[in-house]
């Protein structure tokens, strides 16, 4: 069983992963073969773009070849990604397996979709506005507990093979997302918010004549208030955030937010589902079927489906396009 196991494992760390029609690296230097085979630079690009982003947080102490005594060693790899505009992404994540189990509650919930339809319902209520925005590498805006350091591999350039100690809450590492989660929770009590009885990741505050919100999903914030940028404004000047997608709702967590010829409020994932065709067209170079009605088709017995199993491509095509779906 043993090693059948290690036989599975040996195949999922080398069998091909795609994503909306890219092929997906498993590491840095299956990243370099891919570019080396495509002829462009884009996963490196990404590589250097996500190092220039974690250099700039000041995530890593570089303490040249000398090792701290009461710090543990672990690894860390690169999380390769493609959203659903096609973009190449890539994250540092820390191998945070490689250490003990805290005995502090690490949990960081978030705010249900339930939730978040509550808010923009009070926002038509009272006739408050409704912004998003998304904090920037949130993890890397607070600092970790935990003493581990690094030996730099070659995707960090010039410092391989230095001792780097990790200072910030590193993605992957097991207590950074209580760690990002509590230094939230300061700046929003510095604004005047307080956390929901019944649904803790709403925060809200009594305004002049009605309540003002802010929903809490990780790193995206849904701010329902009379003035948004005023919170906007605390968040980039005071507590020194990077904010991007910053304005009124249009589109959050999957879903537009617009207006019909009434005024009403709708919402739906219309952008999303033309990704997901897209990605589709990449995949498979034509347009999914129309005009169906049903997941399966009229009279189809599955149960007595003959034809031949998926090979490991298949499989992960297929696996990506259900996850699509299930999003």
């Amino acid at each position: 069983l043993r090693m059948v196991n290690q036989a599975k494992l040996r195949s999922y760390s080398t069998a091909k992963r795609y994503k909306y029609g890219f092929q997906v690296p498993r590491n840095y230097e299956d990243a370099v073969r891919i570019d080396r085979n495509n002829r462009n630079t884009k996963w490196q690009e990404a590589v250097k773009l996500e190092l220039d982003s974690v250099n700039s947080y000041d995530v890593f102490i570089d303490n040249g070849s000398a090792v701290p005594a009461d710090h543990r060693k672990i690894r860390v790899h690169l999380v390769f990604d493609v959203k659903h505009d096609g973009r190449h992404k890539a994250r540092l994540v820390a191998d945070g397996h490689l250490t003990d189990l805290p005995l502090e509650s690490v949990y960081s919930g978030v705010v249900s979709l339930r939730g978040i339809r509550i808010l923009v319902f009070l926002a038509e209520l009272n006739q408050l506005e409704t912004w998003a925005t998304d904090i920037g590498n949130a993890y890397l805006e607070a600092v970790t507990s935990e003493k581990l350091y690094i030996i730099a591999g070659a995707e960090f350039g010039d410092l391989k093979g230095h001792v780097l100690i990790i200072h910030k809450a590193l993605y992957g590492l097991r207590t950074s997302g209580k760690r990002w989660h509590e230094r939230l929770a300061d700046c929003l009590r510095g604004l005047g918010f307080q956390p929901c009885i019944a649904e803790p990741d709403i925060w809200l505050r009594p305004g002049q004549d009605c309540y003002e919100y802010i929903g809490v999903y990780v790193d995206d914030l849904a701010i329902v208030a009379k003035d948004p940028q005023s919170i906007i404004d605390k968040l980039t000047n005071v507590h020194q955030f990077k904010l991007k997608g910053t304005g009124p709702m249009s589109f959050h967590l999957g879903c537009d937010y617009t207006r019909d010829e009434h005024g009403t409020l709708c919402i739906s994932p219309t952008k999303y589902i033309s990704k997901v065709i897209d990605s589709y067209k990449q995949m498979f170079g034509c347009s999914p079927m129309g005009n169906v009605l049903s997941p399966l088709e009229k009279g189809d017995h599955p149960e007595m489906d003959t034809s031949e199993l998926l090979d490991q491509d298949g499989i992960e095509r297929y696996q990506s396009l259900i996850g699509s779906l299930q999003w």
